[in-house]
């Protein structure tokens, strides 16, 4: 094993000899900073601290789209969902594959010059697949969690770990399935686990050392506020895990993170009060993790709708007046948009059929409608959009995301008994399905309890004008989709769907532009960069990652 590090670590060097004459060895945070005008390179999770997914590149344009080819294709070499996201640095590509693998790839031809095998402990467990969603990068190293709910420093140039540290307790089901976000000279990172009975967190860690700088728990202990939202102690499994990569404003040095369901997931009877800060967005100062704000989207949820969206950032006129926004769909099937500097809710309006709420009041609070047993309530377990990133174009002013349509499910709630590293979900459900046996989505079983029929859901790709909270335009998809966005200064928009089916649309209109059939279904957002002046596009279908390019 040592042989084949020292050839791949020889192999890399040759690589950087042949990458573009720019390579720079060290991404400051200055740079990481200024990523949008840096847009031959895609360097966080989101392509920038605002998360909107937008790309100043305007090389490959509604004119010329038609001519994009495939330049590469890299296989996956593990078996199973490939969620990572790319990150880009000057012609070198750093993605993960299942479970905890990193590979440093040259973006013009798809050759791999090193990979970093973490080995996790027997005993990690996660509730929905071994995934992995990619690393950050902070001067010379690249950041990764880790299934066993570790954060490993590795060596850019290399791939030679640096250093590990515990995030947390792999024998009570903590998991890190997270990219990191670098601030400064910090790594934050989330921990999964909801589904266990965890008490979720965010922490960050030094990047030279690894040493823990500062915690915040998402469910506030004894003393501190938001306490008496819990019943007992309901509190220490009470869930509320962090598994989406958040979004940072470097002016209001707030840094902001969506949190999950409380647990046990579908019984809400079980732990009475609102369940701080599970289903709801934190705004945390980014030197000491301090609480500054906080927006709770569904209290007492029953229905599993996690708040772990990505948070989109975006400067607006709002009513005459120019607001810092944060533009959210949130899983509850509401589109949400807030005062990111004081988390003031400005308006919010269902997007997808919504029958657990009859509408939200003035401050944004849901009123409930629960369902009789046996009934399905829309939208279901899944939600009405989910984890995969949506994308906000300052030349459109428009969000777009994708949504489940006409997608119900029937709850079947039951007391749970929390037991160390076991599935802690009071109950189960069903997927509601055009007839008895009928196969469904979701996860869970697929034969409703009754002889309800509805149609079962579908995707479409919405564009959202956060002035209205109405869609601009949608385009409808035959099955339901994982798949993120990409925004283009050319006026594209890149995504794609379970059919396997990979769109560039019209950003203002909808219209479809290209379409590639890849065979795989499309479950995470596609990435843009440059290389030697030309403009690529990669995206992950099936077990394959996919770059396009325009013909020579």
């Amino acid at each position: 094993m040592k042989t084949t590090r020292l050839f791949l670590s020889a192999a890399l060097l040759v690589g950087l000899a042949l990458a573009p004459a720019n390579v720079d060895a060290q991404v400051s945070y200055e740079r990481i900073l200024n990523a949008a005008d840096d847009p031959g390179n895609w360097l966080t999770y989101n392509g920038t601290y605002s998360s909107q997914r937008y790309s100043q590149l305007a090389q490959i344009t509604p004119a010329n789209v038609d001519d994009l080819e495939l330049k590469w294709m890299l296989p996956n070499q593990v078996f199973g969902a490939w969620q990572s996201n790319p990150i880009v640095v000057d012609g070198i590509m750093y993605v993960t594959q299942r479970p905890n693998d990193v590979m440093a790839v040259d973006v013009a031809t798809g050759r791999v010059f090193w990979l970093y095998r973490h080995t996790n402990a027997p005993n990690a467990l996660v509730c929905c697949g071994a995934n992995n969603r990619g690393v950050a990068i902070l001067e010379d190293k690249l950041f990764m969690g880790t299934l066993d709910a570790h954060l490993v420093a590795i060596d850019r140039i290399n791939g030679q770990p640096l250093w590990k540290t515990e995030v947390g307790d792999v024998n009570l089901a903590y998991s890190i399935t997270m990219a990191p976000l670098v601030v400064k000279d910090k790594v934050l990172v989330g921990v999964g686990g909801g589904e266990f009975g965890i008490r979720g967190y965010v922490a960050a860690y030094d990047a030279d050392t690894g040493e823990e700088a500062w915690r915040f728990y998402t469910i506030p202990g004894p003393g501190e506020p938001g306490h008496d939202t819990w019943e007992g102690d309901d509190w220490e499994h009470g869930g509320a895990p962090v598994w989406i990569t958040g979004s940072f404003d470097p002016d209001l040095n707030l840094t902001y993170w969506g949190v999950g369901n409380p647990g046990p997931d579908w019984n809400a009877e079980q732990r009475p009060g609102d369940n701080l800060y599970s289903d709801a967005v934190v705004a945390l100062d980014a030197d000491t993790g301090e609480l500054v704000w906080h927006f709770q989207f569904t209290p007492n949820d029953g229905y599993d709708y996690d708040a772990v969206q990505v948070p989109v950032l975006a400067d607006m006129q709002w009513e005459g007046e120019q607001r810092r926004l944060m533009l959210w769909a949130n899983r509850n099937g509401y589109f949400y948009v807030l005062d990111r500097e004081t988390g003031e809710f400005l308006s919010g309006e269902p997007y997808v059929r919504v029958n657990w709420s009859s509408g939200l009041d003035q401050n944004g609070r849901p009123i409930p409608t629960p369902q009789p047993e046996g009934m399905p309530t829309w939208p279901g377990n899944q939600g009405g959009t989910n984890w995969y990133p949506p994308s906000f174009s300052p030349r459109t002013g428009l969000f777009y995301f994708a949504a489940w349509e006409d997608y119900a499910t029937i709850y079947r709630p039951e007391e749970s008994e929390y037991q160390p590293g076991r599935a802690f979900l009071g109950g189960g459900f069903d997927v509601l399905t055009p007839a008895p046996g009928a196969p469904g989505v979701g996860i869970g079983r697929t034969n409703p309890i009754n002889n309800w029929t509805d149609e079962v859901g579908h995707a479409a790709v919405i564009a959202m004008d956060p002035l209205t909270s109405q869609p601009r335009w949608k385009y409808e998809q035959f099955d339901v989709s994982d798949s993120g966005m990409l925004t283009t200064a050319s006026d594209l928009l890149f995504t794609g769907g379970r059919e396997g089916h990979f769109h560039a649309l019209d950003a203002r209109t909808g219209e479809l532009l290209w379409r590639a059939s890849l065979g795989g279904q499309i479950v995470m957002a596609p990435v843009t960069y440059l290389v030697d002046g030309q403009q690529y596009i990669s995206v992950i279908s099936g077990n394959s990652l996919v770059t396009f390019g325009l013909r020579d």
